[in-house]
């Protein structure tokens, strides 16, 4: 007999978001808040943390606030600001692992220490801290994980190729860990979106001129709307965006040859624009 899937308990839970002094992950604490009993704010950036906890305090008198200024990439330092949650709010209900950051280059001319960074928070940190989570969600047989990934978790691309392996990572994580905890009563999605308007494109590293135009975009509050209602409905995966539905779709159909035969195609001339944006005088 299939069982039904499980939903994620949000409602006066205990919930952790990290990633959340900007973007998706701010806007996911604004749409809990009025739910929530208690809400863990982790980022590296303390004084906006500060600003969102005021904010969502003075919406929400009955709202806890945790701030955990913290870099989770440091997974010592990860491992201690989960003790201290749960010393003073109890096991976490929910963990939304939103943070991540994302490198556009040519895989070889990419700095290690850039890559090896991408590749410890959009991996080893999310891992962990699911890893961290999970036994006493499943000692209670409650809980859910949201995953915030990427559509490039579900394709490839070139000048993405480190960022590209580090979402199919997390696609591969969360569809084998929602399987393996519906029968727990613990939710686990992951959501997929194409361009948000976030900070996230200021961030690729070798070319940052990256404009995504608005009417093929949607703004955090919108992707972090779709993404909880799946969640929240125990889906293993959203795609938020009219886009990224179409271009799941069309992946989907498109042979593998094909699209790294259009690849191969274009890429000399994509070469020839990363191999610009690293001259001295584009990066001086």
């Amino acid at each position: 007999m299939v069982r039904a899937m499980a939903r994620a308990p949000i409602d006066q839970s205990v919930t952790l978001i990290t990633g959340a002094s900007s973007g998706i992950g701010e806007a996911i604490a604004r749409q809990l808040a009025p739910r929530v009993r208690t809400m863990v704010l982790v980022a590296r950036r303390e004084a906006r943390l500060r600003t969102l906890s005021e904010e969502l305090l003075r919406a929400n008198p009955q709202l806890i606030v945790i701030i955990e200024p913290c870099d989770i990439s440091d997974l010592t330092a990860c491992g201690a600001m989960l003790d201290r949650v749960e010393r003073s709010a109890g096991p976490i209900d929910i963990l939304i692992n939103n943070a991540g950051i994302g490198h556009m280059a040519l895989y070889e001319a990419a700095p290690w220490h850039e890559l090896a960074a991408m590749i410890q928070l959009n991996v080893v940190a999310l891992s962990y801290l699911t890893r961290r989570v999970i036994p006493s969600m499943v000692a209670r047989r409650k809980g859910g994980i949201l995953n915030i990934s990427s559509g490039f978790g579900l394709e490839f691309l070139p000048l993405f190729a480190a960022y590209v392996g580090t979402k199919h990572y997390v696609t591969g994580l969360t569809e084998g860990l929602h399987v393996e905890l519906t029968d727990q009563n613990i939710a686990v999605t992951q959501s997929c979106p194409g361009p948000v308007q976030t900070e996230f494109s200021q961030n690729l590293g070798a070319d940052n001129d990256v404009q995504i135009p608005s009417l093929i975009s949607l703004t955090a509050a919108q992707c972090a709307k779709r993404s909880l209602a799946a969640f929240e409905r125990g889906r293993a995966m959203v795609l938020p965006g009219f886009l990224m539905k179409f271009m799941a779709l069309s992946g989907a159909l498109s042979p593998r040859w094909l699209k790294r035969w259009l690849y191969r195609w274009a890429m000399p001339t994509l070469r020839a624009r990363a191999a610009k944006a690293l001259t001295p005088e584009t990066t001086s």
